[in-house]
């Protein structure tokens, strides 16, 4: 099997290069079990020096936007696609033009290429939940339409739509699975509307002050970073036929206030690290995040057997015992 991951790189793409060296085999079209001979790691950043050392991962530096590196990637037979690059949330939100060169313009020319290389790769869209937003049901459902209110939110939705409609033309086997929240994310903060949410736990634990830009009970659907690699690679593997024609689905996160999510801080790090949160009011941050479902009814992903965090404090904890090792 030979598998391109696009924002291979970046912090959910080095977590997923790892699992799948890990695990050795995929599954193919077919559904026979494939040992994996190659893994490109598309991005257009450079490999950092602690990328995943292995014999079968290429990185490659492109645009993903780019016809040329993408006919160069697809020259040899690609039978499996993650596509998690993007511009994130926020960065998307200030500059227009961006977002849609990478969100929208990558996505469907890697789509394309994935059509023209005739070998109808298994793809897996990393979408969001930021695809829903404005006047929403209490709790969000499988049969919800989503009303994008930004304009990350919108890519996201477009792709969606394009990985459906290659699906049902047959170009490609798509799944896009809709990511909540990811906590607690390491490194330093990004421009995504969400960053905060890692940041009021990453930084106090690491005695360093932090500011908050959202109110106490503002409330996030949210995610580890192991589980959404465990629910990408679950997607991949789940049968065709158990797709059917609605190829998204919302993932099962879990719902937690900023107040809980400081809870959890406390009862991991002590009220110390606590006080290190500062609350500072962000209209823009707010009125992104306020946009943004906290409560999802996720009957279909359930059903399907992907996979949520059991809280907020193992989420945390887990997070805190990852920085000791």
């Amino acid at each position: 099997m030979n598998i391109l991951v696009t924002g291979g790189a970046g912090f959910l793409g080095q977590r997923l290069l790892r699992a799948l060296c890990a695990r050795n085999a995929v599954t193919d079209a077919s559904g026979e079990s494939r040992a994996i001979a190659r893994i490109i790691a598309l991005d257009a950043v450079a490999s950092s020096a602690n990328s995943v050392d292995d014999p079968r991962v290429r990185y490659v530096m492109g645009d993903l936007a780019d016809p040329a590196t993408l006919a160069t990637i697809f020259a040899d037979r690609v039978d499996s696609v993650f596509h998690l690059a993007a511009v994130v949330s926020g960065a998307a939100e200030a500059d227009f033009d961006l977002g849609m060169r990478v969100n929208f313009d990558g996505t469907r020319r890697l789509l394309d290429a994935c059509r023209l290389s005739g070998s109808v790769p298994r793809v897996v869209f990393a979408s969001s939940v930021a695809v829903f937003g404005g006047d929403l049901p209490d709790i969000v459902t499988d049969s919800t339409t989503p009303t994008p209110q930004t304009s990350y939110g919108v890519q996201k939705l477009i792709g969606e739509l394009l990985v459906s409609d290659t699906t049902r033309r047959g170009f490609i086997d798509g799944r896009a699975v809709r990511l909540p929240t990811i906590v607690v994310r390491p490194g330093k903060p990004n421009a995504a509307a969400s960053s905060f949410a890692s940041g009021i736990i990453r930084e106090p634990l690491a005695g360093v002050e932090t500011l908050c830009p959202v109110s106490a009970d503002a409330a996030l659907w949210l995610m580890s970073p192991a589980t959404v690699i465990d629910n990408l690679l679950h997607a991949h593997e789940t049968p065709a036929s158990l797709w059917g024609a609605q190829r998204a689905i919302s993932l099962p996160g879990l719902t937690a206030t900023i107040a809980e999510m400081l809870d959890a801080l406390r009862r991991v790090g002590g009220e110390a690290a606590v006080r290190r949160v500062r609350f500072v009011d962000d209209e823009r941050i707010a009125c992104i995040v306020r946009g943004w479902p906290a409560r999802f009814d996720a009957a279909r992903a359930a059903t399907l057997g992907f996979q949520r965090d059991a809280d907020i404090v193992s989420i945390v904890r887990r997070y805190a015992e990852d920085l000791v090792h």
